[in-house]
């Protein structure tokens, strides 16, 4: 059984330097990510890591396509992303609003494009029976409710010590936030706002994502000993490197989550995957 990963961190958006809505913590994320991934027995020569100027949207493209695509039954492969996160409005032919789709930043997503929750779909439509996916974001899952979280420059904060506390979250354009404030208007439901956060059970999914927070939060990073790190995946890490990752998936979302509530952070983790994987060893 081979196990296999790609690793994303991105902290400099383009144009690369100051600039871009940058962040902090996300390569220290994509680091501790891929060492946590050796100490639960992946192969350090089988895990890409990208980060800022190399994590465009080709690259995490071509590199998940290829990861997806040599994968056989019986192999465990991961994607790991920590940066910013956004909302799209999925607009059909028609010109009428058919949901939101959450996607991902790329460092060069200002010009190439986001990647869209319908392009992962199509990325690991793929996937060969019997292959373990994990999908693990960092980032923000957020539509207009957060939209006054944001802050010109990068989404910034200060707590009251003076220090850094950061938002992972890119504001919607005015045609997506717009068409997702008048969705029921329009005729469609499109997503909830609200989601319970707790193990979501998806029929058919081939693979178990583990979120940040739910749709409608902010994911955050700050100071965690002495380093700017993402909230969840500080404690996601932490959580498997204690047993080297011989853990249930429901026992580490649950573990997660305590661990984010213990901390006062304001963002609530969700796992989703088929029922049965739920109580499955994680990479397994």
């Amino acid at each position: 059984m081979a196990k296999r990963a790609l690793v994303v961190g991105i902290n400099d958006y383009a144009p690369i330097g100051a600039g871009g809505p940058d962040l902090r913590g996300c390569v220290n994320d994509a680091r501790d990510m891929a060492n946590t991934l050796v100490i639960c027995g992946f192969p350090a020569a089988n895990i890409r890591i990208l980060t800022d100027r190399n994590a465009t949207r080709a690259n995490i493209s071509n590199l998940l396509a290829s990861l997806v695509a040599g994968a056989v039954a019986g192999d465990s492969i991961v994607l790991f992303y920590s940066g910013h996160g956004t909302r799209v409005a999925n607009v059909g032919a028609d010109f009428e609003v058919d949901g939101l789709d959450e996607a991902i930043c790329p460092h060069d997503f200002a010009s190439a494009g986001v990647m869209k929750d319908d392009d992962f779909k199509a990325l690991f439509a793929g996937l060969k029976t019997g292959v373990n996916l994990e999908v693990i974001f960092d980032c923000c899952h957020s539509g207009t409710g957060t939209r006054l979280l944001v802050v010109e420059g990068g989404g910034m904060f200060f707590d009251e010590a003076d220090q850094y506390t950061g938002a992972r979250f890119v504001a919607p354009m005015l045609e997506d936030e717009f068409y997702f404030t008048h969705q029921n208007e329009l005729g469609k439901r499109g997503k909830s706002l609200h989601t319970t956060r707790a193990l979501v059970p998806v029929a058919g999914l081939n693979h178990t994502l583990w979120a940040a927070c739910k749709d409608n939060q902010v994911s955050m990073e700050g100071p965690i000993n002495g380093q700017t790190r993402g909230y969840f995946t500080y404690h996601f890490c932490r959580c498997l490197r204690a047993v080297n990752g011989n853990i249930k998936r429901s026992l580490l979302d649950t573990q997660v989550a305590n661990a984010l509530s213990a901390m006062g952070a304001a963002q609530r983790n969700q796992t989703e995957s088929q029922t049965a994987e739920f109580s499955q060893t994680i990479f397994s």
